[in-house]
């Protein structure tokens, strides 16, 4: 036995180490491999198996054919860098540091540390975006910062390289490569995190061709008027026709134009737009101009999207033809939702469904239902734990969310929750978007945007998308009441007790960048 536990001084991370070594070692043929695959801004209604209004996923929905579909899994702050955090270690964004940009700090416990200690050959390829380099990974593989769609960069613990091709396939060969250099008397946790389909949506030129001429149907809420709710939403800065710049809309520049005045150009809002049509020219404005801002915007966002199902076949083929699916939890998730053009807009940031609401499907064979769908409400810090229980370790104490693993096996606890809190920090931050909290149940949705001292509420059975503030009608004080005393008993729950911190992040729209090693 180690010294240090005979003296009585083991730290209480280091035990955990040593019980998780002693679980994964005792039983290590029933510990699943976990293929985490995650993109970066992947709506849940840009997947067939969802909607199937505006695109085919046909790898995605092999997948869930296989598997389980989450039809109300959630975000707690719905922006990129929080939800990554908040996945690692199973924790909500104040208890983790990572609240808006902030730097990770990576000595806490993350779920791949405690994998690594249980034996796992852990790893990470793409998308990091937390600050700091990653910790708990035998290997990684990662962008600086958000990386880039063409001729990607990536860094590990010991090189910086450019790989030519296309992000999307140049991750899924690195993590196929991950897959078949790992030792192969060790169960693996691998990461593949896509930064598509992340803004500003630059496809590569397979796909491009695929959506070039296809209409996309325009959802419901497009032109959304925001009659009736509160300041938040009119103030936005994220809407398809009016924040979208020449830059988003891959408008070609005048050929003089350098540096500076390029970059002015290109981030430019237009008000009309020259096109080529029917061998004639153009000039889009007004309503016009506003279809087809969408029609391009959305062209654009789904052909990333296609990239990313086709290299979720990829690796599945992958699995399948190494004998390693039977044995392999994969799960397909983002990082959160979207919108696409719900509601006017694009991005994401507000409590609305379509930007809390997380793609989540998983195939786990022998476990999971081939085919099923559960309805039961899971979360992002659910993922760490249910990771956890899936390798036959305890959950820490440390993590907030709580094992999916019941409903994954179709069980659904007597005591599962029925609600869940969501927080948003960065306020103006990027879009304008305010800070603001607030509840979901099953049937409503309780929003505070507390700087304005303003509520929205929404019956969501009756008003699925969220067109109709309740907050100011008469007959709603007690439904008010009772999900104000679910919101704070949640908050009081999760120990989120500065009902008035705003955090912000360092300047620059990523945050600071990653260290990288010397080339």
């Amino acid at each position: 036995m180690d010294c240090k536990l005979a003296r009585g001084v083991l730290s209480v991370a280091s035990l955990l180490a040593v019980l998780s070594a002693a679980v994964g070692a005792a039983e290590p043929a029933r510990r699943p491999n976990i293929l985490y695959i995650m993109s970066d801004d992947h709506a849940a209604h840009a997947i067939s198996c969802y909607s199937g209004v505006v695109n085919q996923t046909p790898n995605l929905d092999r997948l869930a054919r296989g598997g389980m579909r989450f039809d109300h899994c959630f975000v707690t702050n719905s922006i990129c860098a929080p939800s990554r955090a908040a996945i690692l270690t199973g924790k909500y964004s104040h208890l983790n540091g990572v609240t808006v940009f902030n730097r990770f700090d990576g000595s806490q416990p993350t779920v791949a540390k405690h994998l690594q200690a249980a034996g796992y050959h852990t790893g990470i390829v793409g998308k990091w975006h937390l600050g700091s380099d990653p910790t708990g990974f035998d290997e990684y593989e990662i962008h600086p910062g958000q990386g880039r769609y063409f001729d990607p960069v990536y860094y590990s613990a010991t090189r910086v390289r450019t790989i030519k091709g296309y992000a999307t396939d140049v991750t899924t060969d690195l993590a196929i490569e991950f897959l078949k250099n790992r030792p192969k008397d060790k169960p693996f946790f691998l990461m593949c995190h896509h930064k598509a389909p992340h803004r500003a949506w630059e496809p590569d030129a397979k796909h491009k061709a695929v959506f070039a001429d296809r209409k996309i149907a325009e959802p419901p809420t497009l032109r959304d008027d925001y009659a009736g709710r509160t300041d938040a939403i009119r103030e936005n800065r994220q809407r398809v026709f009016d924040d979208m710049t020449r830059r988003d809309l891959k408008l070609e520049p005048p050929a003089d134009l350098k540096g500076a005045k390029l970059n002015e150009w290109l981030g430019t809002k237009p008000t009309e737009v020259e096109i080529e049509a029917g061998g004639e020219k153009k000039v889009l404005k007004g309503e016009e101009l506003n279809a087809w801002k969408y029609q391009r915007y959305m062209r654009d966002y789904l052909a990333c999207v296609q990239a990313i199902d086709d290299n979720v076949g990829r690796l599945l083929d992958w699995l399948d033809a190494n004998g390693l699916a039977g044995n392999t939890m994969v799960i397909y998730t983002s990082d959160q939702g979207f919108f696409l053009g719900d509601h006017g807009m694009y991005d994401k940031r507000f409590m609305y469904e379509e930007s809390l609401k997380m793609p989540f499907i998983v195939r786990w064979p022998g476990v999971v239902k081939p085919g099923s769908v559960q309805t039961a409400m899971a979360l992002n810090v659910d993922f760490a734990p249910t990771f956890m229980e899936a390798a036959g370790l305890p959950v820490p104490a440390e993590m907030q969310g709580r094992s999916l693993v019941a409903l994954l096996r179709g069980e659904v606890p007597a005591d599962w929750r029925t609600s869940m809190y969501y927080r948003y920090y960065h306020d103006p931050g990027h879009h304008n978007t305010r800070t603001h909290y607030g509840v979901r149940t099953a049937t409503h949705k309780l929003i505070h945007f507390w700087k304005k001292d303003q509520w929205e509420l929404y019956d969501l059975v009756k008003d699925p998308e969220e067109l109709r503030n309740l907050y100011q009608e008469p007959g709603q004080r007690e439904t008010i009441e009772k999900l104000k005393a679910e919101l704070y008993r949640l908050k009081k729950e999760v120990r989120d007790e500065d009902q008035f911190a705003d955090d912000q992040p360092p300047s620059g729209v990523d945050g600071p960048a990653p260290p990288r090693p010397a080339s």
